[in-house]
C-alpha cells in the first residue's frame, strides 16, 4: 500500500491505497477527529440495512409518516478500527511502501491544549 495525503471531513489526514491487486485491503484512512485508523478489507460479509422503499418508477416511496423503508441484505466489506497510536504506526510501517518518506506522524500527533488567558 502507498501513503497519500487526503482530506476527511474538512481536515487534512492520510490514507493508504493499494498498489497491487494482491493487497488484502481496499483502503485505509486515518480519521483525525477521532484519532481512529479505519481499515477496509477485501473480506465481504452480509449486513442488514434499512433502505428506502422504491415505487414502480424507482423513486423513494412516501407515506403518511414520511419516507418508507424496508430491510435489505447488503454485501459490504469488513472494516477494522485501530485506536492505539502504536498499533497504527506498526500497521503503517508493515504495509506502506513509502512509510519512511511520508510524514504520517504529523497527523497522529495530539493537538496541544489551548491555554486560557487570565
Amino acid at each position: 500500500m502507498m501513503l497519500v495525503q487526503a482530506t476527511w471531513q474538512d481536515q487534512q489526514t492520510f490514507r493508504m491505497i493499494p498498489v497491487s491487486s494482491e493487497c488484502p485491503y481496499v483502503e485505509c484512512i486515518f480519521d483525525p477527529g477521532t484519532k481512529v485508523f479505519v481499515i477496509i478489507s477485501k473480506i465481504k460479509r452480509v449486513s442488514l440495512q434499512m433502505l428506502p422503499k422504491l415505487d414502480e418508477y424507482g423513486h423513494a416511496a412516501t407515506g403518511s409518516k414520511g419516507r418508507k423503508e424496508e430491510r435489505h441484505k447488503v454485501e459490504v466489506f469488513q472494516e477494522f478500527y485501530i485506536e492505539h497510536t502504536s498499533a497504527i504506526k506498526d500497521l503503517v510501517e508493515l504495509f506502506a511502501v513509502n512509510a519512511k518518506a511520508f510524514d504520517y506522524n504529523q497527523y497522529l500527533a495530539e493537538e496541544a491544549p489551548v491555554k486560557k488567558a487570565k
